[in-house]
């Protein structure tokens, strides 16, 4: 200070002359609070009344203070507020102002929530525009800088294209020091030595890079995991499609609202919470839901799947209690409590983020607890939807007809009630068109009710242009209801259109976009498809890629996994045939064994099929190497012969 207000100096001198304890050499014998008062705030003021004509004439001069909550000692933190808010009092027009940046820690917040301080929460403001014009510069700089970038895009002109560059900020996450990372391995300055790529390689790479807080966010999640509710309200910020502010999370869980920020008050180095109940708490990087959603990192802090099912009866239960409060009343989300209103705007994402992991009690229960709500209000389509929902989710579930014959009335039913333009009407054709699709695999041969289906795909296809966030998956329907009339016809035309719109489902689902897997799995099939139609190799070694990266998505214990095993297991079996090369049969035998030892047990109802595929492969090694234990043939085949005869008995009885 004494620096940038020489007129200051003499006081400051004087301060420490009087009282040398101010010093911090070689310890302070006072607290922050004193020093700031005597070696600041006091000579300050001291100037100012004596010198208003020197440096301190014009605009205030401001103190900035970075990181109050880092600090160790809450009580000194406490008295340096209180003391500097006692000097603002006394001196209202002093021409100086203190900037300071904190979490919202319990022991610093009230204290500046008071007159003559104005607050800003950072949840309001975002730094993506700034970390842009950050790389900007930085690229601009190497791009003078750099002959590989500069011949690069003489040849093919800007670079990076906008669209990389909002995703790489999407990445980067308003974290400065990781967008100075990603920068660095990009430009290569931190790529080991040897590395043939170029800067235009690496960009893509840098879109899968960790930040590197796996640390950190165990570290801190320490803190609070001691706590009731912990696992609860962590698994829920991780899962949940929209934030919530505290009241909303505990409204969800039936829990209170001191309670969550009891957990959460621990975590404001990695969790942004407001200062208010009605603010919603969010996240500081995305790459904290990455690390909560994936169990091999999170270990003990994992946010498993099955919490969608736990949130999705508990929605029910908040919007079930609402609409027997508006009986015969609009649903206005602006009038509802937070977990109604994301009740009624999310509910079916969680039944299909659980899909699979509700028992068939839980799934009655949500047909019962649909069915009351609907009674109450038996025009509203959001509630018919639902219903249709939790039935077809059922159908899947036990293989019932009657279910997905009520699920495709249902989901008519709610089409009627959408019509052009109707915002839903889009999601209404995909939903129809899915469970028609069902009902068409379960009952095949009338390809009457296969070209209603394409007929409503293509319907929905259209009204999701580009770039429309489900366009991806209409892309998908389409191409699997195609590809279905292809199998049924033998139609070319059908498969050929089937892959274009595959590829472009996939293009549209980078890594790590959690569809991508099933889009992988579904092109690497198709591929498959048209390499047994016209032997073309190149399919077939472009299928096998395609289902080895689906597969690295799908890691144990992944509930996916054993369809990319499966799927990789019979292209490895084709392209064995097709080359007679060993390995690509020792790969599938491989993963025909992961299938049966962990995922399809005694009782599966893939397991005989399974049996079968895999003895098969172990006669094709026999007669390859004539090394083969005849024993080990035997077992799986013996074992397929037993089931087929229980399931032949089990067919004939219910006969």
């Amino acid at each position: 200070m004494a620096a940038v207000v020489p007129e200051t100096a003499p006081f400051v001198r004087a301060a420490i002359t009087t009282e040398p304890g101010l010093k911090n050499i070689p310890a302070p014998v006072t607290n922050v609070a004193m020093q700031m008062q005597c070696l600041v705030y006091e000579p300050f003021r001291s100037a100012a009344e004596r010198c208003p004509m020197g440096t301190l004439r014009g605009s205030p001069f401001l103190i900035l203070m970075d990181g109050l909550d880092e600090c160790d000692d809450k009580e000194e933190i406490q008295e340096l507020i209180e003391g500097m808010l006692a000097f603002f009092d006394d001196n209202p027009f002093i021409p100086l102002r203190v900037f300071i940046t904190s979490r919202v820690e319990q022991h610093i917040q009230p204290h500046l929530n008071v007159p003559g301080v104005r607050l800003e929460n950072l949840v309001d403001h975002c730094s993506d525009d700034d970390i842009s014009t950050f790389l900007d510069v930085l690229f601009e700089s190497e791009r003078r800088r750099n002959p590989v970038i500069r011949a690069y895009i003489s040849e093919h002109g800007e670079w990076p294209i906008p669209g990389d560059k909002q995703k790489l900020v999407k990445h980067i996450g308003g974290s400065f020091i990781f967008a100075s990372s990603v920068f660095k391995f990009i430009m290569g300055s931190t790529v080991q030595a040897g590395s043939l790529t170029t800067p235009m390689d690496r960009l893509p790479l840098a879109l899968e890079m960790n930040p590197g807080l796996d640390g950190l966010y165990a570290q801190t999640l320490a803190r609070s995991e001691h706590l009731p509710y912990f696992l609860d309200i962590i698994s829920t910020i991780a899962l949940l499609e929209a934030p919530l502010p505290t009241s909303g999370i505990a409204e969800l869980l039936g829990i209170s609202t001191h309670e969550v920020v009891n957990v959460l008050v621990n975590l404001q180095a990695i969790i942004q919470v407001p200062g208010t109940d009605n603010m919603p708490v969010t996240l500081f990087h995305t790459s904290l839901r990455d690390f909560l959603t994936t169990q091999g990192r999170s270990g003990q802090f994992f946010a498993s799947p099955r919490h969608h099912v736990h949130l999705f009866f508990r929605l029910q239960e908040c919007e079930l209690k609402l609409r027997r409060q508006k009986l015969g009343g609009p649903m206005l989300l602006s009038e509802c409590t937070p977990a109604a209103a994301y009740s009624l705007r999310f509910l079916m994402k969680h039944l299909i983020q659980g899909e699979g992991l509700f028992q068939q009690t839980e799934i009655d229960s949500a047909i019962q607890l649909c069915r009351v709500a609907l009674k109450l209000h038996p025009d509203d389509p959001e509630l018919i939807y639902s219903l249709a929902g939790v039935t077809y989710s059922r159908a899947r579930y036990t293989g019932s007809l009657v279910d997905l014959e009520e699920a495709v009335s249902l989901y008519r039913e709610v089409l009627k009630l959408h019509p052009w333009p109707h915002p839903d009407r889009s999601s209404s054709l995909h939903n129809l068109s899915t469970a028609l699709l069902d009902r068409y695999r379960h009952t095949p041969g009338i390809i009457a009710n296969l070209e209603e289906i394409i007929s409503l795909y293509r319907d929905a296809l259209e009204l999701r242009p580009p770039p429309h966030p489900a366009r991806s998956s209409s892309l998908n329907n389409l191409a699997s209801a195609l590809q279905d009339r292809h199998r049924s016809t033998g139609t070319m035309d059908d498969l050929e259109e089937a892959i274009f719109l595959y590829r472009e489902a996939l293009e549209l689902r980078p890594s790590p976009d959690p569809e991508r897997s099933p889009s992988l799995n579904n092109l690497g099939n198709a591929l498959l498809d048209r390499y047994r139609r016209t032997d073309s190799i190149t399919d077939l070694e472009e299928s096998i890629s395609l289902h080895y990266e689906a597969l690295g998505l799908r890691p144990s214990p992944h509930r996916h996994r054993a369809l990319s095993l499966s799927n990789l297991s019979i292209s490895l079996h084709d392209m064995y045939k097709a080359t007679r090369a060993l390995p690509h049969l020792q790969a599938a035998i491989l993963y025909c064994e992961e299938l049966l030892a962990f995922h399809y047990p005694v009782g599966h109802q893939y397991r005989p099929k399974t049996l079968n595929h895999l003895t098969s492969l172990l006669q094709m090694r026999f007669h390859a190497t004539g090394r083969e234990d005849l024993a080990r043939i035997e077992a799986p085949k013996g074992e397929a012969s037993r089931l087929s005869a229980l399931s032949a008995t089990a067919d004939t009885d219910c006969g």
